[in-house]
């Protein structure tokens, strides 16, 4: 599973940027609890695995999800409510060559 974080909410308090990405990866998870890769990630809890990577803003945030639209991977966008700001997306449990250049230019969150 991937979350990828927009690194210009970093001046956010860090507790609030680490609930970001739960809430995009609990969204995922329960979006797509039929699918395959959902259940066997979750079929065995000691050994979930995530990366964590960065993007540098809403744009390119946007744009990411866009492209796993086009290539068909599911994912959810987490839209933090009531400002209605885009902060981060995960996807469903998948390898990284299975997400060809949609990730390219992240790198590890930090």
């Amino acid at each position: 599973m991937f979350v990828v974080m927009r690194k210009d909410l970093a001046k956010w308090p860090l507790g609030s940027i680490v609930s970001q990405g739960c809430h995009a990866a609990t969204a995922v998870l329960w979006k797509h609890r039929d699918d395959e890769r959902v259940r066997s990630y979750t079929n065995n809890l000691d050994s979930m695995h995530k990366v964590v990577l960065e993007t540098k803003n809403e744009a390119s945030l946007l744009k990411m999800a866009e492209n796993l639209k086009q290539q068909g991977i599911p994912f959810h966008l987490w839209t933090e409510q009531p400002e209605n700001i885009p902060t981060c997306l995960a996807t469903v449990p998948v390898m990284r060559s299975e997400l060809g250049d949609v990730l390219k230019k992240c790198s590890l969150l930090r």
